[in-house]
């Protein structure tokens, strides 16, 4: 079988979406998978009304997963002026990765790029390029420029937008992926720096049979991820192949 990093890793990440897990459930799940999770996303804004953050966050950094804050709580907070009272909010709270995204277009390049400089200096930063709604045309040039620039920046990794429903960004309505944009975020940056939101199974399928086990892939359901890991070690029919025929499909 392909051979896994162990955490902390620097390639084959695979960030976890969650839409507010029951703690015991959350505990369970950590119990028993947290290896094979590098980052865990407070979707949206629930962090801020979550009466168990506090919780959440001592359950992941027991269990060595990265929290992240979602990217629509930081929007808000940027379009209020507000972005010094949620870093100390964060950071009281024992938040240490925060998600820089534009998916309400409300920030420009330039603001966008001064945001993910100031926040760098304290957090990790994920840098999200791509709009939550699939009326934004999607222009791979744009994209790479966005990504590029959000590296250079200082962002710690960029994210490619897929929504928690896979149907916008990176893919289509129908939920296929736009392979042109894929492959010109491939030809332009490092891969191990990309993580790519797939939400669905053949979305997983398809990345993880173009670029190998070690994709960066994000917004996988709690409930998905070890099923994931058999997509990424060959012990899925979607992705057997890859054994059967001796890995020449590459690891």
């Amino acid at each position: 079988m392909p051979q896994r990093d162990p955490k902390p890793r620097q390639r084959g990440l695979t960030h976890v979406l969650d839409k507010g897990t029951p703690i015991t459930l959350l505990e369970a799940f950590l119990d028993t998978q947290a290896h094979l999770v590098d980052y865990l996303k407070i979707g949206w804004g629930t962090a801020y009304i979550d009466p168990v953050l506090g919780e959440r966050i001592a359950l992941c950094s027991a269990a060595d997963v990265r929290l992240c804050l979602g990217g629509t709580l930081l929007e808000v907070s940027a379009a209020q002026g507000r972005i010094a009272e949620l870093c100390r909010w964060a950071s009281a709270s024992g938040v240490h990765a925060l998600e820089v995204s534009n998916g309400l277009q409300l920030l420009t390049p330039t603001e966008k790029a001064r945001l993910i400089r100031t926040l760098a200096q304290d957090f990790v930063v994920l840098a999200e390029t791509g709009a939550k709604s699939d009326d934004v045309p999607v222009i791979a040039d744009d994209w790479v420029r966005e990504l590029e620039a959000d590296l250079d920046s200082g962002a710690d990794l960029v994210i490619a937008e897929g929504r928690e429903s896979g149907t916008v960004g990176l893919y289509d309505p129908r939920g296929a992926v736009r392979a042109d944009l894929v492959e010109a975020i491939a030809r332009r940056l490092p891969l191990d720096r990309v993580l790519f939101e797939a939400p669905r199974k053949s979305q997983q399928v398809w990345l993880i049979s173009r670029f190998g086990s070690h994709t960066n892939l994000g917004n996988v359901s709690l409930e998905e991820v070890l099923a994931l890991e058999t997509c990424r070690l060959g012990l899925r029919a979607d992705t057997a192949e890859r054994l059967t025929t001796g890995g020449r499909h590459g690891v």
